[in-house]
């Protein structure tokens, strides 16, 4: 029973955080829950990690995360044009990857491909509860 008023709370902040950064995302990717723990020898902090599919010439709109995420983002196919702040405009390919400080603004993340998909596995080191994920701009 304890276990249960435990498991319940937990499954339904999950579900939420999930939708959030799923909502937060432009029509042209989708978002998919890949993984989310909390780190148990970091009191207060959470993995969770993300897959964001995008078709061919698929974008995400401009966002910014939550204050306290830190991202690795990993490129797992395709190619993924993306700048983080002022910094400039780079095309990642499958296997190579970056990473975004907390409070980062996200102005360009796309496929760089007209014609072939990509997919990127975004993971994010965050306060546990530190909810949504995304927010557009």
């Amino acid at each position: 029973m304890k276990l249960q008023r435990l498991l319940l709370p937990l499954l339904f902040a999950t579900g939420v955080a999930f939708a959030g950064a799923a909502a937060a995302h432009g029509t042209g990717d989708t978002v998919k829950p890949n993984f989310d723990r909390p780190i148990t020898n970091i009191p207060g902090k959470s993995l969770i990690a993300l897959e964001v599919l995008y078709p061919p010439g698929g974008a995400s709109l401009p966002h910014v995360h939550s204050k306290s995420a830190f991202i690795y983002a990993y490129v797992v196919s395709g190619s993924i044009a993306s700048k983080v702040n002022d910094g400039p405009e780079r095309v990642y390919k499958a296997g190579e990857s970056f990473h975004e400080d907390p409070g980062s603004r996200h102005p360009v993340s796309r496929n760089a491909s007209k014609t072939k998909p990509a997919k990127l596995l975004a993971v994010f080191v965050v306060d546990s509860g530190d909810h949504p994920l995304t927010t557009n701009e």
